[in-house]
C-alpha cells in the first residue's frame, strides 16, 4: 500500500473516531442556518414595570440652629432613640442670659418712668385746675394760665411716650427670651438619631445653606421608611396607586420585599444621570422580611401593572419589530419552522413580562417558533432553510444551554 493510501485511511479512521465520540452529527449545507426552536405554549404573565431608586424616610427632620453659638452640651448619640420634646442639644447661652438681664432691667426702668410721668401729670392737673379758677376770677394773667396748660399737655405726651418705651422694652424682652429658648434644641418627632453632624465645642451656625455648623443632626422615624423610584414617562400611564410591587435592595438581592404604590408625582423631572423625563413614585413597604432597612440604600422595584393571566405566549426574543417610516407602518412578527423553512409571520402582541410575550394572533400550537440564536434570528429571511438545535435531555428545556444536537428540518 502506498504512503498516500495509508494517509487517507488514517484520516478516515480519525474522523470516524471523532464522530463516534461526539453527541452531534452535522450534514448542513452552507445555505442552512442553525436555529433554536420552541413550541407555542400557555404561560402565566405578570405585566410589570421595572424602576430603580432608593430607600428613604417619610418622617425625617434635619435639625439646625436658629442662633449662633458654641455647642455646650449634647444629650444624644448617633443611633439613639428619642421622643417628641426631648432635649437633644444645648447651645452656649451665656450671652443670651446677659441680654436677658439687660432687657429685664430696661423694662423695670421704663415701668418706673411711667410711674413718675403719671405722678407728674396728676400734679399738673391739680395745679391747672386751681389756675383755671384763679384765671376765671382774673387773679392771674393769661400768660401764666397758658404756660401751665402747656406744661400739662407736654406731661401727658411724655406719659404716653413712656408707655410706648415700656412696650418696646417688653417686645425686646420677648425677643431675647425667644432667642434664649432657641439655644435648647428639642426633638420634634419620635425617632432615631440617624446622623450627628456636630460636636461639643463646635459653633452652630444659623443658616439654611449646607455649610459646616448649619446642620446639627438628623432624626427619622424608622417605621416610616419607604421606597422612592423614578419611572420613565413612557411607563407612568400604567402605574396606579394601590398596585402591588416587589422591591429588592441591592444589599439583599435574594430577599425581595412586598410593597404597595402610595404616591405618583404630578410633575416630571430630569433626574441626575438620565436624559429623559421621569416621575417620582413612592412605594410603601408592606413586609420587609429579614431585610435590615437603612435609608439611602439603592433598590429596584418591579411594579405589577395587571393581575396574572394565563395566555398564549412565546419568549420575548422570538418577537421582532419592523418599522417602515416611509409608509408609516410598524409590525411585530415571528419566524415559524415550516418543515425546515423559516416562515415570517406577522402577529399581534399583548401583555409581556421579562421573559414572555403574549400573542393575540392565532397560531397553530403544533408549529415551532424560532427563538434564537440572536445573531441568526436578526439576519433570518423568509424562506431560509434552517436546521434545528435540539438540547439533549428534557425537551421542555430545549434551547436553554447544555449539550446540543443538530437536526436538519423535521
Amino acid at each position: 500500500m502506498s504512503k498516500k493510501a495509508i494517509a487517507v485511511v488514517i484520516v478516515l479512521i480519525g474522523v470516524t473516531g471523532i464522530f463516534s465520540l461526539a453527541p452531534i452529527s452535522i450534514s448542513l449545507s452552507s445555505a442552512e442556518k442553525l436555529v433554536l426552536v420552541e413550541s407555542i405554549s400557555s404561560r402565566v404573565i405578570s405585566p410589570s414595570i421595572l424602576a430603580s431608586g432608593f430607600l428613604a424616610h417619610e418622617e425625617e427632620v434635619m435639625l439646625s440652629s436658629e442662633v449662633i453659638g458654641k455647642v455646650a452640651e449634647l444629650f444624644v448619640e448617633e443611633g439613639e432613640a428619642v421622643s417628641t420634646g426631648d432635649l437633644v442639644l444645648r447651645v452656649d447661652d451665656k450671652n443670651f442670659l446677659a441680654g436677658l438681664e439687660q432687657s429685664e432691667a430696661a423694662v423695670r426702668i421704663n415701668s418706673i418712668d411711667i410711674e413718675r410721668q403719671k405722678v407728674r401729670v396728676e400734679n399738673l392737673e391739680r395745679q391747672f385746675q386751681r389756675s383755671a379758677a384763679l384765671f376765671g376770677r382774673d387773679l392771674i394773667g393769661e400768660e401764666e394760665y397758658e404756660s401751665l396748660r402747656n406744661q400739662l399737655d407736654l406731661a401727658r405726651i411724655d406719659y404716653l411716650s413712656s408707655q410706648e418705651r415700656l412696650a418696646q422694652s417688653n417686645a425686646q424682652l420677648d425677643q431675647v427670651l425667644d432667642n434664649l429658648s432657641k439655644t435648647q434644641i428639642i426633638s420634634p418627632i419620635d425617632g432615631v438619631v440617624t446622623s450627628l453632624d456636630i460636636k461639643v465645642g463646635e459653633t452652630a451656625i444659623a443658616s439654611s445653606t449646607n455649610i459646616p455648623g448649619s446642620s446639627l443632626m438628623t432624626i427619622a422615624n424608622p417605621s416610616s421608611i419607604y421606597t422612592e423610584v423614578l419611572v420613565d414617562e413612557a411607563d407612568i400611564a400604567n402605574i396606579r396607586v394601590g398596585q402591588k410591587a416587589e422591591i429588592v435592595a441591592i444589599a439583599y438581592p435574594d430577599e425581595p420585599m412586598q410593597g404597595t404604590v402610595r404616591f405618583i408625582a404630578n410633575t416630571a423631572k430630569i433626574a441626575h444621570g438620565r436624559t429623559g423625563l421621569s416621575f417620582v413614585v413612592k412605594i410603601d413597604i408592606d413586609d420587609p422580611g429579614e431585610v435590615t432597612l437603612r435609608p439611602g440604600m439603592s433598590c429596584r422595584a418591579e411594579v405589577f401593572t395587571q393581575d396574572d393571566r394565563l395566555v398564549t405566549a412565546v419568549p420575548v426574543e422570538a418577537v421582532l419589530f419592523e418599522e417602515d417610516k416611509a409608509e408609516n407602518r410598524s409590525d411585530h412578527f415571528i419566524f415559524l419552522n415550516d418543515q425546515g423553512v423559516a416562515k415570517k409571520t406577522k402577529v399581534e402582541v399583548g401583555l409581556s413580562d421579562d421573559e414572555f410575550q403574549e400573542l393575540l394572533s392565532e397560531i397553530d400550537s403544533d408549529v415551532g417558533v424560532i427563538v434564537g440564536p440572536n445573531r441568526e434570528l436578526r439576519n433570518l429571511v423568509d424562506g431560509d432553510r434552517i436546521g434545528e438545535l435540539v438540547e439533549d435531555g428534557d425537551p421542555e428545556q430545549k434551547g436553554r444551554g447544555g449539550r446540543f444536537q443538530f437536526r436538519i428540518g423535521n
